[in-house]
């Protein structure tokens, strides 16, 4: 019995349940689906919220510049290019065996600056802006001030009586721990055992404590919250239920309207803009989401992509149960290459904020992702972790599956043939070349 119900049960109440307990790749298009303007509420957030966060990483770029010398040539400012995909669409086409209208694009987050993957935008942010609140309670830092001052010994010797801890797959794990290791903090990232070595390793370079587990991300976050209640000097980044994180994420959706424009990709309601997100626990794509929600309104099209084995999200929006279910209570390992998805119970917070406001969810299967990363490096010889290609199929999800979906938002052959396809690329520059080899013969040598 689940929740009260035997897994048959469910299936009947929930059809697509039995694909995913069966591990088939499946898309759901989700019926209750609603204006942002009503919808948007549901967050109990504006956007005034991401505003001040974006004026917050603003007010940070002068220590990102001095401590992160990387950054020099974006002002401080962290942030990814949008690529053109034109030679990646038409390779999807072959491999889906259907004609892809649009233009495709990938959002290159997994080229952003310090850590190389997404989590850079939220993870980054949650550390500036404890930081932020510590430096002003103790004077360190007043209204006004240039904060490339927190690139010092006064500072460092502040946030060193101070702890940061997260739980973590990776990719979250990285930006959080170089982050605050950077500015002085005792920073401690307690991962799970499908996190990637070189990751840990890359972590224990940059001064940060690793505490592993033979668990999974569920129960490595568990452990580290409990490890950080008991001690008052320790900020614990929850990325289950962070609102910090979301709006450090939500950030990205005003500059990318920016890029967009300055491409020629017009986005309105005769020129949709599809967004095609990995998702996790859901922090990542949630936030992504609801900042493009506000910025282009019911003008774009968020879809969340899970692997056939992690498909917590889907699950928990799907029967309503959010965060009070995982996908082992249905009989699913919890077992994927796609390490940053590989999530068994999703963020409750982000599962309602966001269950009006996303189109559709969809599974991947790993021996896919790997074919995709394969795809993608010999069209535009771009080189991205398993879990970022997570994306990669929903373009051909949308136009190939459900047409009821396509007739009930209003999306006819002619907005089609005029919509602009995101896949955001959510990590992979930082992948090991040896380890990256790996994944190419995979990719190379599967069959289909």
């Amino acid at each position: 019995m689940t929740h009260g119900k035997t897994l048959d049960e469910w299936r009947q109440i929930h059809p697509e349940i039995r694909d995913l307990t069966d591990l088939r790749e499946c898309a759901w298009f989700n019926p209750a689906v609603a204006p942002a303007a009503q919808a948007l509420s549901d967050a109990g957030l504006d956007a005034g919220d991401v505003a001040d966060a974006s004026a917050r990483l603003q007010r940070f770029a002068p220590y990102i510049r001095s401590a992160f010398p990387e950054t020099a040539d974006s002002g401080g400012i962290i942030e990814s290019p949008l690529l053109p995909a034109a030679a990646f669409r038409q390779a999807l086409e072959r491999r889906y065996g259907m004609a892809l209208p649009g233009r495709l694009w990938l959002k290159a987050d997994s080229h952003l600056p310090i850590s190389g993957s997404i989590k850079a935008r939220g993870g980054i942010y949650e550390v500036l802006k404890h930081a932020e609140e510590l430096a002003l309670a103790h004077g360190l830092l007043h209204p006004g001030d240039d904060y490339a001052k927190l690139d010092g010994p006064e500072a460092r010797s502040l946030f060193g009586r101070h702890r940061v801890a997260v739980g973590s797959t990776g990719n979250l794990g990285l930006s959080i721990g170089i982050m605050a290791a950077k500015l002085g903090f005792q920073a401690t990232v307690h991962m799970s055992s499908d996190a990637r070595q070189w990751k840990k390793d890359k972590l224990r370079a940059h001064g940060v404590t690793v505490a592993e587990y033979d668990s999974d991300y569920s129960a490595a976050v568990a452990q580290g919250r409990a490890q950080a209640a008991g001690d008052p000097s320790c900020h614990f980044v929850d990325d289950e239920n962070s609102v910090h994180l979301f709006l450090g994420y939500a950030v990205a959706a005003e500059r990318l309207k920016v890029q967009l424009a300055e491409a020629g990709a017009r986005v309105d309601a005769e020129h949709p803009l599809f967004a095609y997100l990995p998702c996790g626990v859901g922090g990542g794509p949630g936030g992504v989401a609801f900042g493009l929600k506000l910025a282009f309104g019911d003008a774009v099209h968020c879809l969340f992509a899970e692997p056939t084995h992690s498909p917590c999200m889907m699950l928990g929006v799907l029967t309503g149960l959010h965060d009070r279910i995982s996908v082992q209570d249905f009989g699913i390992d919890n077992r994927t290459a796609a390490d940053g998805l590989a999530v068994g119970r999703p963020s409750g917070f982000v599962g309602r904020a966001m269950q009006r406001l996303i189109d559709g969810y969809y599974t991947v299967g790993d021996d896919e992702l790997f074919r995709l990363l394969a795809m993608l490096e010999q069209a535009e010889g771009l080189r991205l972790e398993p879990s970022a290609l997570a994306g990669a199929p929903g373009i051909a999800r949308v136009l190939g599956e459900n047409q009821g979906y396509r007739q009930r938002m209003g999306l006819d052959a002619e907005r089609l043939a005029r919509a602009t396809h995101l896949i955001w690329a959510t990590g992979g520059s930082m992948v090991p070349e040896a380890e990256m080899d790996d994944y190419l013969r995979r990719g190379r040598g599967l069959p289909g």
